[in-house]
């Protein structure tokens, strides 16, 4: 039974779904398990109309499905509520979320803010062992959401709550909204994929198929050009990276404007200025076997663009900083026109993909209306913004079944994965750790998703073994590059050729095998992939690296540091094996048969470097 103004569950209802997970790699050293305090749900706040109510389910051991219900007889504003609750701070080491702006080693900093393009509804708390204590993730990822926890001085809990309809919502009788509440002992990593597909098994939510073109290495304009695109120019470095590896264009920002400025007071109207024959520029890089994606701001309308004037009065906000004005997309007008242009692109230009960008610029301002009237068919901007991408999707599949589209960061929740098949880190320049901080976390979530790196870029003195190690930050995810390969010089060209060489030939493993980051706390200074036949580790700091116990005949560490040592640990013996070192050019620097026993072993490996196993069976 609810009552107000603080509505609980049952204790005895939900005490057994809430016991907190122990060590998960030792049962032996578990702290006393935790329980949250009276096992109570609290939604607070004055429902108004609506009559609330729970359902729970427990699909397995120490896994709660809560459902809050709210109905009211007539259609309503849902006013804000928030559900709390309680547990005592005991054996917790870090924190996640989606949110690429967070550490994850601060729990007093732990929430996240998340909608239908923004973010993922979820929030962990991990331990010492890397794995779960707890993580709560909610069903809506369409509506406006938002979590958080933090430690009380005064009594060391972790008070944590969920705060539904914070902003305004248009009229409602009906809503249902899940909390999956995980304290399964389990790998963190397992934990949140098993979260990813929780939503995706959800109406609504199926991800969009991934074609062959959003899995392979692409060059990218964007920092390498900016908006200086030229066609003669781009096609020879595709020319190029086709013969690094490569396979792919995505031309940037600049091919729809003669304006250099940086801003986007032309964008909105999607007209070639730069480029006089697309068609033509798109067919010579199809001659190089090469795929050819095109950037959009999919909101804006700049105040000097004809479509500024064409949809003036059907517009969210307007930003001063970026020279635009914001498209409404609950006018069908609106979305007509958005979708119509990557249409013309896909039928007219021959494009394979789109990569569209600025998404989170959709969202209600404090003057913003929330009804359907005015000539707007939706209310919600959310659920107009869902109808949008859903449409633009469906309507691009029919003429190109293998469409690629990419979305970056922060636009990377649950339902992003049902209107892309990409998902691409946020902008960090020849920033190599950050890369892989943002890939690893999207990685996380996206589960067959692609993601892709931000685009690799570094100064051209950079010494090759540092150069490298922008690539190797990333080579768990799709590289995007994003240097002028024909100025590179001889020795980084054969970096770039043999680690997108390597990435390929290993991609089975890297994007298919199973994902095990490990020390989210210290963003990830060791990040493996492992099939039944092939184990990829790569280092990032001093790390020990685990063979596992049952270590596959194959096993590659990529030593991605300064120093030389590269150590395993074997739980058995590994028996004969014929062990290689390379440079970070791929030059081979020593063979030799070892007999690997039980227990550590090491290499000197040289820096961004890479050191095979083979187990001696496999080289007969």
């Amino acid at each position: 039974m609810i009552h107000h103004p603080s509505h609980r569950i049952a204790g005895a209802a939900i005490a057994a779904g809430f016991a907190l997970a122990g060590i998960c790699l030792n049962d032996a050293a578990a702290a006393p398990p935790l329980v949250i305090a009276d096992s109570d749900l609290a939604l607070t706040g004055d429902p108004g109309p609506f009559h609330a109510s729970w359902e729970v389910q427990r699909p397995e051991a120490n896994l709660l499905l809560a459902t809050l219900i709210l109905t009211s007889k007539q259609a309503a504003s849902p006013p804000p509520l928030e559900v709390k609750w309680k547990f005592p701070a005991v054996d917790f080491a870090g924190t996640w979320v989606s949110d690429n702006t967070k550490a994850n080693n601060d729990s007093q900093g732990l929430g996240v803010e998340s909608r239908a393009v923004l973010r993922a509804p979820l929030m962990m708390l991990f331990g010492p062992d890397d794995c779960n204590r707890l993580t709560i993730a909610v069903s809506d990822a369409l509506r406006p959401v938002s979590m958080g926890a933090g430690v009380k001085e005064e009594d060391v809990n972790m008070h944590a709550s969920v705060k539904l309809f914070a902003g305004k919502q248009p009229p409602m009788k009906d809503y249902r909204i899940t909390f999956r509440i995980d304290t399964r002992p389990q790998p963190y990593y397992k934990v949140l994929r098993d979260a990813s597909r929780w939503w995706a098994a959800q109406d609504g939510y199926r991800p969009a198929p991934v074609p062959e073109a959003a899995r392979v290495p692409l060059y990218s304009t964007w920092y390498s050009y900016h908006q200086s695109v030229d066609p003669a120019t781009i096609i020879n470095e595709c020319r190029l990276g086709a013969e690094l590896g490569l396979e792919g264009v995505i031309v940037d920002d600049g091919w729809q404007t003669l304006d250099s400025s940086r801003t986007y007071a032309f964008t909105g109207d999607w007209k070639p200025e730069r480029i006089a024959d697309m068609k033509g520029f798109v067919d010579q890089v199809h001659a190089l076997k090469q795929k050819f994606m095109l950037w959009y701001a999919v909101p804006m309308a700049g105040e000097k663009s004809a479509a500024a004037k064409r949809f003036e009065g059907k517009m969210l906000a307007f930003s001063a900083g970026l020279h635009a004005h914001i498209l409404d997309p609950r006018y069908p007008e609106v979305r007509e026109y958005l979708i119509g242009l990557y249409e013309n692109a896909v039928r007219e230009w021959g494009i394979d993909g789109l990569k569209l960008d600025f998404i989170e610029l959709f969202a209600p301002q404090g003057n913003t209306v929330l009804t359907a009237e005015g000539g707007r068919d939706f209310a919600s901007v959310d659920e107009a913004v869902d109808r949008l991408f859903t449409d633009i999707m469906a309507r691009l599949r029919k003429l190109k079944p293998d469409i690629a589209i990419e979305f970056r960061q922060p636009y990377n929740g649950p339902l992003m994965r049902k209107y892309g098949n990409m998902l691409r880190g946020v902008d960090c320049p020849n920033a190599g750790p950050l890369n892989r901080k943002e890939t690893v976390d999207l990685r996380l979530l996206a589960d067959a998703t692609a993601v892709h790196s931000d685009m690799i870029v570094w100064h051209p003195n950079e010494p090759v073994a540092s150069a490298a190690l922008q690539i190797l930050n990333v080579l768990f995810s799709v590289p995007q590059l994003s240097v002028r390969l024909a100025e590179v010089s001889p020795e980084h060209r054969k970096m770039i050729g043999f680690w997108l060489r390597y990435w390929k030939d290993n991609r089975g493993v890297l994007l298919d095998g199973e994902f095990q980051p490990s020390s989210p706390a210290a963003n990830y200074p060791l990040v493996a992939a492992r099939t039944p036949a092939k184990l990829v580790a790569a280092v990032y700091q001093d790390m020990v690296v685990a063979a596992g116990p049952q270590a596959p005949p194959q096993i590659d560490v990529v030593n991605a540091k300064p120093g030389a040592a590269v150590v395993l640990r074997f739980e058995q013996a590994f028996g004969p094996a014929k062990v290689r070192i390379r440079d970070c050019q791929g030059t081979q620097i020593s063979e030799q048969v070892q007999v690997l026993g039980a227990g550590v072993q090491t290499w000197e490996v040289p820096p961004s470097g890479l050191l095979e196993i083979r187990r001696a069976a496999e080289n007969k």
